[in-house]
């Protein structure tokens, strides 16, 4: 996992050329060196290399496929300065002089929460709390591992359009968990907690309630709860449609309480009326 600045947009018009490029750049450079030479012939003979998925700020996404099997993965390049602690990878990585090759799992016939959001101008209720259920579960399994994600948002959420399951993605801005405060931020600014913008301290749990209640607010409404670059005063009242449930608006406005302490637990979102009769795929 990454300790490091906040990440930068995606930028899809660099050359889908780049990683086969970056390979042949480090073999030109390092013509002599044996790891180097066993490591790219371990990626040629293991994976096909297909187009540019996407660009962020710690690094670039390929499609591939495994030739073993046939199975589609996602082959993620990275500058090793942007690495400082390393858990467990998925699949496997390959080591070059200057970046690390990460490859991933790449579920097909997917869509982002973002799109999947905007496809349908927001969700039902029913539809929202099967796929928020799933995105507690992930959020509860990295903090009892000790993960901090910081960067829970719709277009870190994939969703199989075929099943309705639903996954957390890109760990590029987590960290470990910690019980006193962060002073440095990893993340995008417009899901920060209000205690960051105003004091520049936050802790982990309450900031991520923080984060899930705007996914959460994005899901069943549409849109994000706050304008863009608006600063959230403390006396914001948040305005919410009639249609939703009186138990949703409630789950809701817990979660984007502006005082830290006031905003519930993981523990207590799970039991929260609203979070009853889940029925997932």
């Amino acid at each position: 996992m990454a300790e490091g600045p906040e990440p930068a947009s995606e930028d899809f018009s660099i050359c889908t050329d780049e990683l086969h490029e970056g390979i042949e750049s480090s073999s030109s450079k390092f013509a002599d060196d044996t790891k180097l030479g066993k490591a790219q012939q371990r990626l040629k003979e293991r994976y096909r290399l297909g187009s540019l998925l996407g660009r962020g700020g710690f690094g670039s996404v390929f499609a591939a496929t495994r030739l073993s099997d046939g199975a589609p993965v996602a082959i993620k390049r990275v500058p090793q300065n942007r690495v400082h602690h390393w858990g467990e990878l998925l699949l496997e990585w390959v080591e070059l002089p200057n970046d690390i090759l990460m490859v991933l799992e790449r579920p097909e016939h997917c869509q982002d929460l973002h799109h999947f959001i905007r496809a349908r101008g927001f969700l039902s209720e029913g539809v929202a709390r099967q796929l928020f259920h799933q995105v507690l579960e992930a959020v509860w399994h990295c903090t009892s591992c000790g993960v901090l994600h910081r960067d829970i948002k719709p277009e870190n959420i994939l969703v199989d359009l075929a099943t309705g399951q639903a996954k957390l993605l890109d760990f590029g801005c987590g960290t470990y968990l910690q019980e006193a405060a962060y002073t440095h931020f990893a993340g995008t600014p417009s899901y920060s907690p209000p205690e960051w913008t105003r004091f520049g301290w936050y802790y982990g749990e309450p900031a991520t309630i923080w984060s899930l209640g705007i996914v959460l607010h994005q899901m069943v409404c549409g849109e994000h709860p706050f304008r863009r670059d608006q600063n959230i005063s403390w006396d914001h009242q948040l305005s919410l449609p009639q249609r939703l449930s009186p138990e949703c608006q409630d789950l809701i406005r817990q979660c984007l309480s502006m005082l830290d302490v006031e905003r519930p637990s993981l523990e207590e979102v799970f039991c929260h009326p609203w979070m009853q009769d889940i029925h997932l795929p």
